[in-house]
């Protein structure tokens, strides 16, 4: 059995190199055989200058040739592991046991396809980046399954590729692997692909990492964008795992009683425009087919997606 660790990057900055230290830490503690993959996305900063020194598969694209899925499919395709670690360049690993604890349960459970980890906010998340990662990263694990849909909705299938590792069989083999081309949710559609064939997921409080974004208002309007895209586009899911809108509703309450119980309630009127526009984005997304994809450039978060070759925004 082994572990291939990946992880796309562009112009990941100077701290990189102490995110990279901790993922040499975590190597050190899994008793498997481990290889580290980097895909690179044309970087120019200097923030990978360091891996001339080190033990690292490192792949070079244009940043053009960037896709959420098909990247991360290609580097899955040349990587050795039995299992993939896939993380984000600005995910920190917060213990030295964290990949350890990530893979334990693929390793135990033959019908676990996925496994994720426990996303922590950073130092200086504001309060709405605090609350979501509370709300969505709780310190209990959890086995997400088929049996779930009826109760956990959409939930069934919440996985994050910022932190996640997946068997490679049963990602090729039952999912078809990551869609090649796609906004937004590849980590999603994956994990919908699975649970309908009776897979399970995992979530694992025990294995953690910082990560956490202070989006502005604007930045979550076309992040939501984003998302109603990909809903748009993959519509089996939300018919067969139901929309996101109850779901939504029971974040925002969440939300409030952050505000309330931390003396914030000056905010309220930042939380209430805040998730309107979250919705009007998702809204719209939801109905891109119907706009100008000049628009729609201007309304996403991920631009290049509407240049790919495809021509899949056209």
């Amino acid at each position: 059995m082994k572990i291939s660790i990946i992880i796309p990057t562009y112009n990941p900055g100077k701290t990189f190199e102490g995110n990279f230290e901790k993922i040499e830490q975590n190597i050190k503690n899994v008793s498997l055989e481990s290889e580290v993959v980097i895909v690179d996305s044309g970087s120019t900063d200097g923030g990978l200058d360091f891996l001339k020194h080190k033990n690292v598969r490192l792949i070079e694209i244009k940043s053009s040739e960037f896709n959420h899925g098909g990247t991360r499919n290609m580097a899955a395709k040349i990587a050795n592991g039995d299992l993939l670690v896939y993380m984000t360049q600005d995910a920190v690993l917060a213990k030295n046991t964290s990949i350890k604890s990530l893979i334990s349960p693929l390793l135990m459970n033959k019908k676990l396809g996925i496994a994720y980890g426990r996303q922590l906010p950073r130092k200086d998340a504001d309060v709405f980046a605090r609350s979501a990662r509370e709300f969505n990263y709780p310190n209990k694990d959890r086995i997400q399954s088929f049996s779930d849909i009826n109760n956990l909705g959409i939930k069934t299938i919440f996985v994050s590729n910022s932190f996640a590792a997946y068997k490679k069989d049963v990602l090729f083999s039952i999912a078809g692997g990551f869609p090649e081309h796609t906004i937004f949710g590849e980590d999603t559609f994956v994990a919908a692909k699975l649970v309908l064939e009776k897979y399970s997921i995992a979530y694992v409080a025990d294995a953690e990492v910082f990560h956490s974004h202070n989006y502005t208002i604007m930045e979550e309007f076309h992040r939501y964008f984003d998302i109603g895209v990909f809903h748009s586009k993959e519509k089996w899911i939300l018919d067969r795992f139901r929309a996101p809108e109850s779901e939504g509703a029971r974040f925002i309450k969440y939300q409030l009683k952050e505000l309330w119980d931390n003396k914030k309630v000056y905010l309220l009127f930042s939380l209430i425009f805040r998730n309107g526009m979250k919705y009007l984005g998702y809204k719209m997304g939801r109905s891109e087919r119907h706009l100008p994809l000049k628009i729609k450039k201007r309304l996403s978060m991920h631009r290049a997606f509407w240049d790919s070759p495809t021509k899949e925004g056209q």
